[in-house]
This record gives structure tokens, C-alpha cells and sequence, in this order.
């Protein structure tokens, strides 16, 4: 990743009002870019977006539905973008149960909202879809998913997702890989860090539970994820975007962003961890019954090693060390972004110290 590639570079963000949107722009704007937002309001009180005052940083931050066609052509057509990552979403399992048309019409028809603003634009030469780990058709085996394998998803969001690749890939022969837009789509772990206080996420339910002073709540303790740092998949984007921009079509597939295979852990290992970590927290097993989940999911990134020359750089207990330190910063009044930027400056130097070693 060359930071001197992204000054002045005129670049398009959905979901900016996001966990992962808000730690994006916040990047994407430290590396001289003129960001420009496309979202809906914060979806949480507090968020990382407001704690950041990020509104500050961007050129523009226009607060619209990804569903509105017209409002989205018209805020690209006045961002005139060059780069776009495409993060906007209903992005939580366990809501698509309650609300599953929703989900569908957010994360398939957004998706298709997008891509066709993208036709009309010359200017856009590199687009990142962001989808997710769970786009794959799991079939709960101890082996890695890599890219080619089958779309599918047992929820409503997994498979969501999983369309929102289809569409994606449509779209790219369709119309844009001939019109010079080389369009990629990217899958991350579950992802942690400072400023996620979403619903049914394990690590925002953990500090939650702590700051109440309660044990915490896990409904499925030997489930495994590929947790990661927010800062690890960001850089992957931001990685593919770059070699989008300047090498193209050979870039324009689906990338996996996954933690090393051993930082793939079960939840229980997690609070535990957390557990020892913090004196007074504790956990608790939920007994009623669940909506389906699934237990084993661990991505397979040799791919984005191979040929994009990246890794992660911040172990698990790292990631955790980062968001504990990130809410701890909230929790007495410290200035967020700041404190982001540092993060994100700690972590740029482990990337320059990794390639130094190479």
C-alpha cells in the first residue's frame, strides 16, 4: 500500500456511518484522500463516526438510503469518484432473521443501486464490494474457504451477500470490465476493534456487559470465527484498490482478507481471554433457544498473500489488546480520533516493519 497513491484521489465510501466505513474514511482521509460518504444516519448511540468527528475530515458526507437510486446516482455524479468501496449494508446475522426482505432489498438491490450509478461515471476506475466470510455455502468442515468456491448462506444475510457476489460478477462482464471499470469483491473475518457498539456482536456485547457490570450472555461458546483487527481487512481494500487502479482487470475477482489460521478461535477462547484479562468480568452460557448459526467458519487467504503481498500484520490477542484500549480511551473522555489515528499509524508501522523483513 503506497500512501502516496491516495493523495488527492477523489474516492466514493457507502456505509462511511459505519464501524468499518468510519475506520476507512478515517484512513482513507490520513492518506490524503477526498473522501466522500454515502450513508445513512449512525446505526448505534454512541458510534464511531460521531466519537470521531469524522464529518470534519470528509469532503462531503451525504445521509441517504443505498435502496434510493436516484439519490445515490446524484451524490456520485457530484463526487465525480475515481475509487469506489461499496460497504453500505444491513450487515448482522441475527437482525436478517427479524427482518429478512430488508436485508435482501439492502444488500442485493443496494448492491445493484450502486453498480448501475457506476455505469453512467468514466471517471470510476476501481470499485471494492465488501461482502463477507459468510457468502460461502458452509458446510461446518475444519478447512479454509477460498474464493472459488460455491455462493450460498443459510440465513437470510449470509445469502444476501452471497448474491450481492453474483450480482458483482454480472455486473463486471456485463457492463464494466468492457467500459475500463475493473470491479473487485472482498470477504473479511469477523472483524473487532474500537468503536463497534452493534447489537449481537460478541465484542461490543462483552464491554457492555462489563460496563454494566453483568456477566455476559454467549449463545454459542465452541463457535469458531477468524477474528481480526478492523485495521487488517481495511488494509487489504485498500491494497486491492491500488492494484485495481494501476494494473486492472487481473485484479478485478474475490479476495479473502482472513486472519492467520491459528487466530481463527472458538467465542469461548475469546471471553475467556477477555475474561482474564479484565478482573471482575465474567460469562455466562445462554440456554434458550437460537436462530441458526453457523459453528465453523475460517477463511483461506493465500490468494491476497501471493499476489497482492499481504498479511496480517496484528495477532488476536493484539486486535484484542487495540479495542480494549480503543474503549478504555472512550470510557474517560479522550480525544477518538486522535486515538484512532494512532491505531491506525501503530499498525502502518507494523506493515512497514513486515515488509522490511521480507
Amino acid at each position: 500500500m503506497k500512501s502516496e497513491f491516495w493523495k488527492g484521489k477523489r474516492v466514493f465510501v457507502t456505509g462511511h456511518t459505519g464501524f468499518k466505513g468510519g475506520w476507512l474514511s478515517l484512513w482513507l482521509t490520513e492518506l490524503g484522500a477526498e473522501v466522500h460518504g454515502y450513508a445513512l444516519h449512525p446505526p448505534t448511540e454512541p458510534n464511531f463516526f460521531t466519537a470521531c468527528n469524522l464529518r470534519m475530515r470528509l469532503a462531503s458526507s451525504t445521509i441517504a438510503d443505498i435502496r434510493d437510486a436516484s439519490a445515490l446516482v446524484n451524490s456520485m455524479r457530484a463526487a465525480k469518484p475515481e475509487v469506489v468501496f461499496h460497504l453500505a449494508a444491513q450487515p448482522l446475522v441475527r437482525s436478517s432473521y427479524l427482518a429478512p426482505v430488508e436485508t435482501f432489498a439492502v444488500n442485493v438491490m443496494g448492491t445493484v443501486n450502486l453498480l448501475e450509478a457506476i455505469r453512467d461515471h468514466s471517471s470510476i476506475q476501481a470499485v471494492v464490494n465488501v461482502t463477507t466470510d459468510k457468502c460461502y455455502e458452509n458446510h461446518e468442515r475444519p478447512e479454509a474457504y477460498r474464493e472459488g468456491e460455491a455462493m450460498g448462506g443459510h440465513d437470510p444475510y449470509s445469502s444476501s451477500k452471497g448474491c450481492s457476489e453474483l450480482v458483482t460478477a454480472a455486473y463486471r462482464r456485463s457492463f464494466l470490465a468492457p467500459k475500463g471499470t475493473h470491479v473487485a469483491t472482498a470477504r473479511a473475518g469477523n472483524v473487532i476493534g474500537g468503536g463497534d457498539w452493534a447489537m449481537d456482536r460478541l465484542i461490543p456485547d462483552f464491554l457492555r456487559a462489563l460496563d454494566a457490570k453483568e456477566p455476559i450472555a454467549i449463545r454459542a461458546p465452541h463457535a469458531t470465527r477468524p477474528w481480526q483487527h478492523v485495521l487488517e481487512p481495511l488494509s487489504g481494500y485498500l491494497s486491492l484498490a491500488e492494484h485495481l487502479f494501476t494494473e486492472g482487470s487481473a485484479f478485478a475477482e474475490a479476495w479473502n482478507f482472513g486472519p492467520r489460521l491459528d487466530d481463527s478461535k472458538s467465542v469461548q477462547w475469546i471471553v475467556e481471554h477477555l475474561c482474564a484479562a479484565i478482573p471482575g468480568a465474567t460469562w455466562r452460557a445462554e440456554t434458550t433457544q437460537q436462530p441458526h448459526e453457523a459453528n465453523t467458519l475460517t477463511l483461506d487467504s493465500t490468494k491476497a498473500r501471493e499476489q497482492l503481498g499481504w498479511q496480517p500484520r496484528w495477532t488476536l490477542t493484539d486486535a484484542l489488546r487495540h479495542t480494549l484500549e480503543w474503549h478504555a480511551a472512550w470510557k474517560n473522555g479522550k480525544d477518538l480520533q486522535s486515538m484512532s489515528v494512532q491505531q491506525i499509524c501503530d499498525y502502518s508501522k507494523a506493515m512497514q516493519m513486515m515488509a522490511s523483513a521480507r
